[in-house]
């Protein structure tokens, strides 16, 4: 019954706006409206209907008639005071507001689109992860702090015998050796991008974000190919004028390791109150270590890689103008933040 008056409702205003006379108006409200019409019809067949049926059918049945003979009247009353004459019915309707994607989703495929453009394939992997591949794979001992509770979030669920814990991902990293299993031999070039989780939260953190993960493994890889892969994407992303800058850091999955700064969208490196050095820092990157490399079964005296893991929001907000202060009013659904955008 209330699929049988919701589709009578949509046919019936649908006749209603494409009706172009007053004769045809009037024989669509007898149709509908009158002694016989549909709608009276139709009331008789409530009382084969359950006691807990009948009130919200009938709720609904004089919904659809107040909406029936809403649209039915003024069109009715435009007609007989003549003030259709002067509409011109083939100009534009008005079209109702239409929302737009949310600035980490455009984030997400204008980063995708970059990648794509110098050969990087876009993969997806469980965001949901054993720790063998979040962390034991990565060359992360098991006395690692990030391992324990206080940085990750662990799973309250059985440990598999030889791939431990289950762990919402820290990092995109989880991918790494996952796609050498998938391809069994390089070349790989993937970038991989989802949601990750940690036990951070302040303006520039928040429990959950997502990172991009860019690998590249083949033969003679080197830290040239990094850097050349940066600079394209620091230039594509925030702009011909930013430059970027490989800092030596520590990473357990890489070696050497760099922390990766991109210039200040103020000053363009030259130092202010906002950078004070003229410098942001992006994220991590750095040459595959040779231990990932055994995880995932790919000849490390054969083969070297790179690769870097940066978060989607912290680079979106060093995007030329932004001015965000605060990651977490991307999630924050003010509307009025977010129609900035």
């Amino acid at each position: 019954m209330r699929e049988k008056l919701l589709n009578l409702k949509n046919e019936a205003l649908a006749q209603i706006i494409q009706a172009t006379d007053p004769e045809e108006l009037e024989r669509l409200r007898a149709h509908y409206l009158g002694k016989s019409g549909v709608l009276n019809q139709i009331s008789k067949e409530f009382k084969s209907l359950f006691d807990e049926e009948k009130t919200e059918t009938g709720r609904l049945f004089n919904e659809i008639k107040s909406a029936i003979s809403q649209a039915l009247q003024p069109k009715l009353e435009n007609w007989k005071t003549g003030k259709l004459e002067n509409l011109d019915i083939t100009l534009p309707g008005i079209r109702p507001p239409q929302g737009h994607l949310h600035p980490v989703t455009s984030a997400i495929e204008e980063i995708s689109s970059i990648f794509e453009k110098i050969g990087f394939i876009r993969v997806r992997y469980p965001e949901v992860d054993w720790d063998w591949y979040a962390f034991e794979s990565l060359n992360m001992p098991a006395s690692h702090p990030a391992r324990d509770d206080w940085e990750t979030f662990i799973v309250d669920a059985p440990e598999h015998p030889k791939l431990g814990k289950i762990v919402l991902t820290p990092h995109t990293s989880n991918g790494q050796v996952r796609e050498m299993e998938r391809l069994g031999h390089p070349p790989i070039r993937m970038v991989n991008i989802a949601k990750c989780y940690r036990r951070q939260s302040d303006v520039s953190h928040t429990p959950m974000f997502h990172q991009f993960e860019g690998l590249v493994i083949d033969e003679n890889i080197n830290i040239t190919h990094l850097k050349g892969t940066i600079d394209y994407f620091v230039k594509q992303f925030f702009g011909p004028n930013r430059k970027s800058r490989l800092r030596p850091y520590h990473f357990q999955f890489t070696e050497p390791s760099f922390e990766v700064d991109v210039t200040c969208d103020i000053c363009l490196g030259k130092g202010c109150k906002l950078c004070k050095e003229g410098w942001l820092e992006l994220g991590g990157a750095g040459m595959v270590h040779p231990n990932v490399l055994k995880a995932g079964k790919i000849d490390s005296e054969k083969y070297t890689g790179f690769a870097f893991g940066w978060g989607v929001e912290r680079t979106y907000m060093m995007k030329s103008g932004l001015k965000i202060p605060d990651l977490r009013l991307l999630y924050s659904n003010d509307i009025r933040f977010l129609n900035q955008f």
